[in-house]
C-alpha cells in the first residue's frame, strides 16, 4: 500500500479544491465547453488551482511540496486530485511540460518577489498563465496550431494581468509585486503604495496596465471562429470575462482597496447568453 503523501492535507484536499472551484467563475465558463471536455477542464483546473495553493497557502516547505507534487506528475498519483489529472493526461495524450512550468511558477515566487519590465512580468506568465491555455487547446486536441496557440496566450497572459490589478494589496501582502518596476517609477509610485489608499498616480498605472490587458484579451478573441462550436463558446467566454473584469475595476474607479472589483456570476451569465446568441 503506497505511503501516505504529504499533499493529503486538509488544506490541499480535493473537496477543498472543488468547493472553491464552485465559488468561482470557473463552473460558468465550463458549462459552455462540450460535456466530454468538462471533467478534462475541471482536472487540470484543480491542479492549477492546488500549484497555487502550495506556492501561497501551504505551511512548511513550499520547495519540497511543489518537488513531491512533480514526482506525483511523473508518476504514479496517489492523492485524489492527481489521480484525475492522470486520467485526463491518458485519455487527452497531453504533454507533460505545461503542467511542469506551472510548477515552475510556483517556484518562481518562493524565489523572486519584483519584475523590472513588462518584458519580465511577460516571461512569467508564460509560466503561471499560457501553459494552462495551452493544455485547453490540448483538449480539444488543437494545440499544435501555432496561430491558435499565439491567441491562447495572449488570453492567459491577459488574464493573469487583469489578476494582477485586482490584487495589488494582496500581492503585497504575499509579499510580491508583479507590476513591472519600470511602470511604478513612472508613475511615481513605490512599492509600499500599492498597500493604498487610492491616489491618482495609482489609477493611473492601473489605466495603463489595463489598457494593455486589453490589447491582450482582444487579440485572443478570434479563438472563438478558430475553435469553433462549443469550444469555441466557452474559450470565448474567458476573454469576454476578463473584458469584464476590467470594466468592473474601472466602474470602481480602480479601487482595489476598498474591494476587490469583478464581475458578477450574473455578468458571466449574460455573457454566456449573448456567445450563445452570437452563435
Amino acid at each position: 500500500m503506497p505511503s501516505a503523501s504529504v499533499l493529503d492535507a486538509p488544506e490541499l484536499a480535493a473537496a477543498r479544491i472543488d468547493a472553491r472551484a464552485s465559488g468561482e467563475n470557473f463552473p460558468v465558463a465550463s458549462l459552455l465547453a462540450p460535456r466530454r471536455a468538462r471533467p478534462h477542464l475541471r482536472a487540470v483546473y484543480g491542479f492549477a488551482r492546488l500549484v497555487d495553493n502550495l506556492g501561497d497557502e501551504a505551511a512548511g516547505d513550499r520547495d519540497a511540496l511543489l518537488d513531491e507534487l512533480e514526482r506525483e506528475l511523473e508518476g504514479p498519483p496517489r492523492t485524489e486530485i492527481m489521480q484525475r489529472l492522470h486520467a485526463t493526461i491518458a485519455a487527452r495524450a497531453l504533454p507533460l511540460e505545461p503542467f511542469r512550468r506551472l510548477i515552475e511558477a510556483n517556484r518562481i515566487d518562493q524565489v523572486r518577489s519584483r519584475y523590472e519590465t513588462w518584458e519580465d512580468v511577460r516571461e512569467y506568465c508564460a509560466y503561471s498563465a499560457d501553459p494552462v491555455g495551452r493544455l485547453v487547446l490540448g483538449i480539444y486536441g488543437r494545440d499544435g496550431e501555432p496561430e491558435l496557440v499565439v491567441m491562447s496566450d495572449a488570453v492567459c497572459t491577459g488574464l493573469q494581468l487583469v489578476n494582477f490589478l485586482q490584487d495589488p494589496p494582496r500581492d503585497l501582502s504575499l509579499g510580491r509585486v508583479y507590476l513591472p518596476q519600470q511602470d511604478l517609477r513612472s508613475f511615481g509610485i513605490a512599492d509600499e503604495d500599492l498597500a493604498g489608499p487610492l491616489t491618482e498616480p495609482i489609477v493611473g498605472l492601473l489605466r495603463f496596465e489595463a489598457e494593455r490587458a486589453r490589447s491582450l484579451l482582444e487579440h485572443g478573441l478570434p479563438l472563438r471562429k478558430a475553435l469553433s462550436g462549443r469550444p469555441g463558446l466557452s474559450v470565448a467566454l474567458y476573454a469576454r470575462g476578463g473584458l469584464a473584469a476590467l470594466d468592473a475595476l474601472e466602474r470602481a474607479g480602480w479601487d482595489v482597496f476598498t474591494e476587490r472589483p469583478a464581475p458578477t456570476r450574473l455578468t458571466f451569465a449574460r455573457l454566456a447568453l449573448r456567445e450563445l446568441v452570437r452563435r
